[in-house]
């Protein structure tokens, strides 16, 4: 453990006292800015009334001895250090040219532990946003267009956006590694290069104008699973002071070196991979080309996913958050009421009729049958099945994070996102994951920053809802509670199961899906005490039900 806290720490980088880290303020004329940390110099570019740096590396380039290894220090520079323009996206496999998602890195490279930061000319002491990008922990970077972080910063914000390592370069275990470990760890890289990232900005920060001790980290998808992995993790312990999670969900992973949840361990199933790759042995796995490697991985089934360790991650999110072990830290969660259809990969054809259906949910409910024809009739299978989708994936696990949030005392705020734009609707694509991302970086209408198959959203509403929603997410970030003048005031969750609905507008309600959580809580209670999985097991797709008298299959 001393060694993985020594490799997660700057302090050997002495050339720029941290004093100075703090201190120090951009050049504010009308040149280009330029601001000393502790590594060097960088300048940056001036737009309006903002500071942009890009392309910051915050760790060691990951590669040769150190690819599978925790983040090393950064190596200082002579001079000014060129901060005006992107670096590369860490490597990643490439995505069907249908997928609504694909969006090509310009540029991608094993050397990739880079950060970028847009700020008020003008900060000082301003609260700080982490961002961390979504992408199944396998794709995706900071230099998406979508993540521009000006409308933070416009704001009074200091927005930093990451990179992490992705896919079998980020998330691989193997005995191998363990073995070779001072720690006796493996896995879990990605994760670490996100504490390392924030390790930077809290002795960095201040060069912009940030304030370090307000630092929000902020993610979708993978990017908010990776902030309650944060959550919990002893490592990332006083590093930030709230968190925002959009589209996050709770599900079993893998522990190190023993089965789990009717999983092989991590390293087994890296092993396992290794034989696939024909890679005798680690030295083997650490001579591929990197993208190679990264399409073979892929190819082979591999899944980016955490590992429970005992010290990165010490626990199963469902355990740690059940025991209180969470950090405690105001939460704002949410989820998008269209999530799954995205992910219509992931649901069967619809039964031949409602008998049928009915029939398949009582051998997988049993006595909880009724309650789940309830939430998810038969009178519309195909919607049906979506939405049990959806509650499994995403909507339970946000309101059971916020829910335990706010029973440790904390103030938790939680969102459901509505809004069914024309070119979204014309798709079917109402509302779906990662939808609710235009507006929270206000880029509406600006085609350019989206993937090239993406439904634009462009209009008025839009702008306003855009506008406000950004609004609640700095104000949050800011002071710890989301506020908009022009739009409802947002009471905690735990006022009555309060909640924001956004959709044309935001509207203030309560109990955003009544029994929806109980009925999934139920549901995951009796999986998760029998040692099942329970994610993507739902509906149609459920084992036979676990009754309270009788074990899960």
């Amino acid at each position: 453990m001393i060694h993985l806290c020594r490799a997660l720490t700057f302090t050997l980088i002495l050339l720029f006292a941290a004093s100075c880290a703090q201190n120090a303020a951009p050049d504010h004329g009308d040149v280009n800015p330029v601001v000393a940390i502790e590594q060097g110099k960088l300048t940056g570019v001036r737009r309006d009334d903002l500071n942009i740096f890009k392309a910051i590396p915050y760790a060691a380039p990951p590669v040769g001895e150190l690819r599978w290894k925790p983040p090393q220090a950064p190596d200082a520079w002579d001079g000014v250090r060129d901060a005006t323009a992107f670096g590369p996206s860490c490597v990643q496999p490439t995505l069907p040219s249908d997928s609504l998602y694909l969006d090509p890195p310009h540029s991608m490279s094993e050397d990739c532990l880079l950060l970028n930061v847009w700020a008020p000319a003008d900060a000082k002491d301003a609260p700080v946003i982490v961002w961390i990008h979504g992408g199944s922990l396998r794709m995706g970077g900071s230099a998406q267009p979508t993540y521009d972080g000006s409308a933070f910063a416009e704001r009074g914000a200091v927005f930093v956006s990451i990179n992490y390592r992705l896919s079998v370069l980020g998330w691989l275990a193997h005995p191998e590694l363990t073995a070779e470990s001072p720690d006796g760890l493996s896995g879990n890289y990605g994760l670490l290069d996100q504490i390392a990232a924030l390790h930077w900005v809290r002795d960095n920060i201040g060069a912009f104008g940030g304030d370090p001790g307000n630092v929000t980290i902020m993610g979708e998808s993978a990017g908010a699973l990776s902030v309650t992995y944060l959550m919990i993790s002893p490592l990332a312990e006083g590093l930030f002071h709230k968190a925002i999670a959009q589209s996050t969900g709770i599900r079993a992973i893998p522990e190190l070196s023993h089965p789990t949840y009717g999983m092989p361990s991590a390293e087994t199933i890296g092993a396992m991979l290794g034989k696939a790759l024909g890679a005798d042995d680690l030295d083997a796995l650490r001579t591929f080309d990197a993208v190679e490697l990264t399409e073979a991985a892929t190819k082979s089934g591999f899944i980016s996913q955490g590992t429970i360790d005992g010290q990165v991650l010490p626990a199963q999110l469902i355990e740690a958050f059940d025991e209180g072990r969470q950090a405690k830290v105001p939460l704002l969660a949410g989820f998008n009421s269209g999530e799954t259809r995205a992910y219509r990969r992931f649901i069967p054809p619809a039964p031949d009729s409602a008998a049928i259906y009915e029939a398949a949910i009582q051998r997988g409910y049993g006595d909880l049958t009724d309650d789940f024809l309830t939430q998810y009739p038969s009178s519309n299978m195909e919607q049906s099945m979506l939405d049990a989708l959806r509650d499994n994936f995403f909507a339970w696990g946000v309101e059971r994070a916020v829910r335990k949030q706010s029973e440790s005392g904390q103030p938790a705020f939680m969102y459901v996102f509505d809004r069914c734009y024309p070119a979204a609707r014309e798709r079917d694509l109402c509302a779906f994951h990662a939808a609710e991302l235009p507006y929270v970086f206000e880029r509406i209408g600006d085609a350019d920053a989206y993937p090239p198959n993406w439904p634009v959203p462009d209009g008025e509403t839009d702008r306003a809802l855009s506008s406000a929603m950004t609004d609640y997410w700095v104000s949050f970030a800011a002071r710890g509670t989301p506020q908009s003048k022009n739009a409802p005031a947002w009471r905690p969750y735990g006022d009555n199961e309060s909640y924001m609905l956004f959709g044309d507008e935001p509207v203030a309600g309560h109990d955003p899906m009544p029994g929806m959580y109980e009925l999934n809580e139920e549901f995951v209670r009796r999986r998760n005490e029998a040692g099942k999985q329970w994610f993507l097991r739902v509906g149609v797709n459920a084992s036979p039900a676990c009754s309270l008298d009788d074990s899960c299959p």
